[in-house]
């Protein structure tokens, strides 16, 4: 009897046991249930740093694109330039040859010059080339300025959301810390910084 009444006890106290690690087991889970939402946030947030690391790219592929087309609309500009210097070259050897002739004409005739008709159309031709090529440079050239201006800004759009990737990533890093050492206040901390993230992102974006 006194054997039967000893292993009830003991029993018993097992069963205490089981009862009390399993409500400790429930306490800890209800202690540690923000640790879904923190592995929740972390996929969120990966999401995010993910959109804004392609519209990064975005911006980098447009900063290439309209450098090159800086670079076109000066070597057409430059081209045109140099147009302009052989237009100007040839008005000078006719207008050149026309006070020669003038000159000549003065001093064999004995009257006052008279410069010949053709001369005098050629050196007007000349003249209007050379105010079209000139146009055509300087639109080629405010092209230009605004291709470099874009480039300019799609430059600093990607650095902003190069910035907003590198505060994603420190987000993330230190949700997984988090997780590891069930310190809440670093998810905290990961929340606040994706929020600046998104921030910049969005401003970035909305620029």
């Amino acid at each position: 009897m006194t054997e039967l009444t000893q292993e009830i006890g003991e029993l018993k106290e097992f069963i205490a046991e089981l009862k009390a690690d399993h409500a400790a087991q429930k306490e800890k889970e209800r202690r540690e249930a923000w640790t879904k939402y923190t592995s929740m946030s972390l996929v969120f947030i990966a999401v995010l740093a993910a959109v804004t690391m392609q519209r990064s790219g975005g911006y980098s592929s447009r900063t290439l694109a309209e450098l090159n087309r800086a670079t076109l609309y000066q070597a057409q500009a430059s081209d045109q330039w140099s147009y302009y210097q052989a237009k100007s070259i040839k008005q000078n050897l006719y207008e050149a040859t026309r006070d020669v002739a003038e000159r000549d004409n003065g001093s064999t005739e004995g009257g006052s010059p008279a410069p010949s008709d053709a001369f005098r159309a050629k050196i007007a031709k000349y003249e209007a080339e050379k105010k079209d090529i000139m146009e055509a440079a300087r639109k080629l050239e405010q092209q230009r300025e605004a291709a470099l201006k874009a480039a300019a800004q799609a430059t600093m759009h990607g650095g902003g959301m190069g910035l907003a990737v590198s505060i994603y990533q420190i987000a993330i890093a230190l949700g997984s810390i988090c997780l590891v050492t069930k310190k809440k206040p670093l998810w905290h901390l990961s929340l606040l910084l994706a929020a600046a993230a998104t921030f910049k992102m969005l401003w970035v974006w909305l620029s």
